[in-house]
Formats: structure tokens, sequence, C-alpha cells
């Protein structure tokens, strides 16, 4: 497609949806993503997502900062405007003249539901057995705008968000792809009376409870949380961070916390049933089997946590 597309991108998902339209000849004139961000102790720049990937691909990238400030871009776009614009987890909020064009986004759920930021966690952490993605036209309020093409997947027990955001965005710029040979583009519009909101995640949903929390409830916090710094438990006054776990619906104890098997990773009862703890790390510590972490923690059959 030797077309005049630009992409506009920063964060993981718009890197895999970058290399996904790539490898579906989906090429673009222009690519463009965020200023780097600075962190660590020596203020160390650190490229977006986006950046990256396109420098493993050996592509050229253009950097801004706000999009409404940045006059040379703003100049081109009225030169010669795209014809389309794909705008994938970019970090703003897209106004005129940019949104005066054809602009596309993949979002990784099935819109009108789990509209905005986090639509893949909270979908894990409501317990879900359905997602999808949809490629829709960007329109002035978040996530509303008309429909060009979705996919409905299931979502396995063993799936936690990263592997979501593998299988969506491939799924994504399939449907993405596959729509741009389907000249025109034929929209729906979505039923704003169906919508649900995906807001951010707090602070507060990384802690985890065996005494206060269902084992489901654990499970799919554990599940949602796995790219977004882990949930955690504290034990004996220390965060250990939950990386992989399983539900152990065989198993309950009145005494939530409880140690209730050591045979293979520990199982740890919770208010209702029990988890088995698959991948662990301790505070300060490198990520470990939940046997391993056992054995160092000198667990017994019988312990409470």
């Amino acid at each position: 497609m030797n077309k005049n597309f630009w992409f506009m991108g920063t964060g993981q998902f718009a890197a895999l949806c970058l290399e996904g339209l790539i490898k579906r000849d989906v090429t673009f004139s222009k690519i463009i993503t965020g200023l780097p961000t600075r962190s660590g102790r020596n203020n160390k720049d650190n490229p977006s997502h986006v950046e990256l990937k396109a420098s493993e691909l050996g592509l050229n990238i253009t950097r801004t900062g706000k999009l409404t400030e940045n006059h040379e871009l703003i100049n081109e776009l009225e030169a010669n405007p795209p014809e389309i614009i794909f705008v994938i987890d970019f970090g703003q909020i897209i106004k005129t003249p940019f949104l005066d064009c054809m602009c596309l986004n993949i979002h990784p759920s099935l819109l009108p539901q789990y509209r905005g930021a986090a639509p893949i966690q909270r979908a894990l952490l409501d317990g879900k057995d359905k997602t999808g993605v949809t490629v829709f036209r960007l329109a002035k309020s978040m996530d509303s705008g008309d429909i060009l093409a979705q996919s409905e997947i299931n979502i396995a027990s063993e799936h936690n968000a990263s592997d979501l955001y593998n299988i969506l965005s491939d799924f994504g710029c399939e449907i993405a792809a596959k729509s741009l040979n389907s000249l025109p583009l034929r929209f729906k519009p979505q039923d704003d009376s169906l919508a649900t909101f995906a807001d951010k995640l707090s602070k507060e949903e990384f802690a985890l409870s065996f005494h206060d929390m269902s084992a489901e409830k654990i499970f799919n916090t554990v599940r949602a949380l796995d790219m977004s710094g882990g949930a955690y438990v504290l034990i004996n006054n220390k965060r250990v961070k939950l990386w992989r776990v399983a539900l152990r619906n065989d198993l309950h104890d009145d005494e939530s916390g409880k140690v209730l098997e050591l045979v293979n990773n520990p199982v740890i009862s919770c208010c209702d049933f029990a988890i088995e703890l698959i991948e662990v790390q301790s505070e300060g510590k490198k990520r470990t089997s939940g046997l391993e972490w056992s054995r160092g923690m000198r667990l017994k059959q019988g312990d409470i946590l």
C-alpha cells in the first residue's frame, strides 16, 4: 500500500501495532512519536516504545511534544494531507487540524465496551471470558467514533494482560489491513447507551489479601496487572509480588492465609477457596517459582501468611 499514511504512537501497544501493520504491507510515509522520558539516577533519556521498534525495523521517526505546538508538522499536514493517520496509544488528545483527517485507532476492546485507558486490564479484573479489538475513527469524545471493523476472541484462563496485548494487537492489525484493501471504507456508529469505561488503575488495586479477597479476585488481579508492575501481597510486612497463580477451587479451609499444600507450589487458602503460587518475587529479589520461594521462606503446611 504505497499511500500517504501516517502513524502516531508512543506506548507498547502502539509499537506492536506498528510492527503488525508493516508486516501486512501497510507502509507509512511518516511515523510520529512522543519525546523521550527521563528516569534513573543519571536522568537518562528513554525513547518511546514506538521509537525503539522503529529503530529495530530500520524506520525513521519524528519526535514531537504537543502536536498543536508543532507548526512544522501542521504545515506538512496542510501542504500534503495524509489519506489516513493511524493514532494508537499516543498519549495525546488529537485535535484540529489532525482530527480533520481520517484518523483510525486500534483499541483492544469490543467498543463501546471498555472505552478508556485500561481496557485489557479492566476486562481481566472483571473476570470476562470474552474480549476483542476494534478499529474505529477518532472523534472528539474518547473512543466514541464510528467503527470500521471488530473481532472477538475468547479469554482463556491462562491469558494475562501481556498475552492479550500481543493477541489483540495482531488481530487488530489483521482486520485493519483487510479493511484498507476493501475501499471505500464503511463505518457504523457506536451505540453510546451500551458504553462502559476502563478507568486508569489505582495504587490500591495492586494490593492483595488472602484474608479479605476471594481466590478468583486474586487470580484475576494477578493476570490483569502482570505488565503494570505486578500485584502484591504483604507477608511479614514485606511485599511479595505474585506474577502467576492458579485457582484451586478444589481446596477450602475456614482459616484464610493458611498454607494448605507444599507438594509442588504452595497453595494458600483465601476467604473462599485457595490459590496456588506459581511465580512470585520477594521484595528486593528476583522472580522465582513458588516452590523455590516456599523453601526460602521455610514454609510448613499449616503456617498462616
